[in-house]
């Protein structure tokens, strides 16, 4: 069965037999509810809302490529889903170029006020970094990461890129289910932070399920950089307004922090599982270690164990384990320090790290490897006529980030300096001007150097554990993209974090709907703490390129509002 379900996976179409055993009302057999994938010749956008997948195909057929597309989708984005992602946030995106024939990797990650420092959180009594208010405030990179990625391929005038933004958020668009979930969970925690409320519960309330929400401060800002560029933002009115108001309230972000921010273009790394390469972007992402879980785990028979066994999400989470410790000690800026990104991605490291796992019994605690020394987001993908593909994150990093909202912008600012570590020596200790640790990881996969797969699934620590989920459920299981990301997920959380905390109980598995009481009492037999959880799975987005037929497939997540779209 595998073998047939991989085939038709790949192919434009298969005839398939259902064996009794697996029988289902969908043609390939799984018993988990899923769709077709979307396909089309031309072009391709997948976001996770509708306004914004449409936007990105407008976009397309006017003339732009897949990275105005993505801009735009991102743009509009930020104020259909501000729960999750904004202007006020950072940005990562690795980019195939048809006309180079190669990836380009985008950090836009913001760095911390130069004139806050660590000792401030230890004299005032702090042991971590406030989730909320103006201390985990950094520079937002969203900006200057759209600019730099439209100054090297863009092809429409940014005019035109953020205008379908800006139509909506002055004349309103319908506020969509999972969107009013979250604007609810927020709109209690942030209500009384500054300047919160007088943008987002303009009538006392957070806006909600099909409410018109208007938001024209942000079209006003938006006009601005479609006018003015990158600069209003980051050295103009527009960075006076973001200084003045959080030193306003005994915040630290300063325009000389602001004046002073530059993206930078990384080179993309790679690791090989089962004969695709799966890139990523190194530190101070956590993408490697979606690579690490893989490289630990293609020692293993996956296939042979089987997608609803204990075995196999036994060996998944001891995996996840040891890449998370690896992840919680070298993973951080690299202009701060020297990360071994060969070394923790060496094949030979793995099957050492894989040797550790106990096939009948899960870990209470693990130690990170010595490697060889040799280094609440949106995620969304588009694909052109010509060949090029966007791979693009994008975050306020916790719901709608510190809260803080400047008069008159209509958008809030990231907490991501949550993120540092207080622990004096840590790699991801708060220092002035560095970059945290990140969280939101786009991906991509080739094949003997042809771009294959954009993807990615936000969600904070969820990511590179359903980065590699994605690739196994491709690759080991057979099943189709759309499959892929609607097949129930696993989720470990309880590993040691580059904040500075440790595992000592083995953690708590998470399992979605889908996974039979068998595997789960197997899975508790060998020693394993499961939980029930709603909401954290992620939410996935992919495209695939068909190259034998010239073609594009999309997927979308069926967890979110969004959908996949193509013409």
């Amino acid at each position: 069965m595998k073998t047939t379900l991989l085939s038709c996976a790949l192919a434009l179409g298969c005839t398939l037999s259902v064996s009794p055993a697996n029988s289902s009302d969908r043609i390939t057999g799984h018993h988990f509810a899923t769709r077709s994938e979307a396909m089309a010749p031309n072009a391709m956008a997948a976001t996770s809302q509708p306004l914004a997948t449409q936007v990105a195909l407008d976009i397309m057929q006017q003339g732009g490529n897949a990275i105005d597309a993505a801009i735009a989708a991102n743009a509009v984005l930020g104020l259909v889903e501000p729960t999750g992602n904004g202007i006020g946030g950072d940005l990562f995106a690795i980019v195939w170029s048809a006309e180079d024939q190669q990836l380009y990797g985008l950090n836009a990650s913001g760095r911390s006020p130069k004139s806050l420092s660590r000792e401030y959180f230890i004299e005032n009594g702090y042991d971590s970094i406030p989730a909320r208010g103006v201390l985990p405030i950094s520079v937002p990179g969203t900006v200057d990461g759209w600019f730099e990625l439209h100054q090297k391929f863009g092809n429409l005038s940014m005019d035109k890129i953020l205008n379908p933004a800006i139509q909506y958020a002055n004349d309103g668009f319908p506020v969509t289910e999972v969107i009013a979930y979250y604007f609810g969970r927020n709109g209690e925690v942030l209500k009384d932070i500054p300047g919160f409320a007088e943008v987002f519960m303009k009538d006392g309330e957070m806006p909600q399920k099909g409410e018109r929400f208007k938001n024209p401060d942000l079209a006003n800002t938006l006009q601005k950089l479609a006018e003015q560029g990158r600069s209003v933002f980051y050295q103009g009115e527009i960075a006076k307004t973001m200084s003045s108001f959080v030193q306003q309230h005994d915040g630290f972000l300063s325009y000389e922090d602001l004046a002073e921010h530059e993206s930078t273009w990384v080179e993309p790394v790679s690791s090989n599982y089962r004969g695709y390469d799966l890139w990523e972007l190194p530190p101070n992402t956590q993408g490697i270690a979606a690579q690490q879980i893989l490289n630990i785990l293609e020692n293993f028979d996956l296939a042979e164990m089987g997608y609803d066994s204990a075995e196999y999400i036994h060996h998944f989470v001891e995996a996840k384990k040891l890449a998370f410790e690896d992840r919680a000690k070298y993973y951080s800026d690299p202009a701060f320090n020297d990360i071994p990104v060969q070394g923790l991605l060496d094949k030979g490291y793995a099957r050492e790290r894989a040797a550790l796992i106990d096939p009948n019994m899960p870990a209470a605690a693990v130690e990170p490897g010595n490697p060889p020394t040799e280094g609440d987001t949106i995620y969304l993908t588009t694909a052109d006529k010509d060949g090029n593909m966007v791979s693009l994150i994008q975050s306020n990093y916790r719901g709608m980030g510190s809260g803080v909202t400047p008069p008159g912008l209509g958008f809030v600012l990231q907490n991501r300096g949550e993120l540092f570590s207080l622990q004096k020596g840590h790699n991801n200790v708060f220092e002035p001007g560095k970059r945290p640790f990140h969280t939101i990881i786009p991906a991509f996969v080739t094949k003997d150097g042809k771009p294959v797969m954009s993807y990615g699934v936000m969600g904070g620590a969820t990511q590179p554990q359903m980065h590699a989920q994605i690739l196994i459920n491709i690759l080991d299981f057979g099943m189709n993209l759309q499959e892929a990301g609607d097949a129930p997920r696993i989720l470990h959380t309880g590993s040691g974090q580059p904040t500075g905390e440790t595992m000592t109980d083995g953690g708590t598995i998470h399992l979605e709907n889908g996974f039979s009481k068998h595997t789960r009492r197997e899975l508790i037999k060998m020693g394993h703490t499961l939980q029930e959880a709603v909401g954290p799975f992620g939410g996935y987005q992919a495209i695939w390129k068909n190259h034998k037929e010239d073609v594009y497939y999309g997927a979308s997540e069926s967890r979110k509002d969004g959908h996949a779209a193509g013409y």
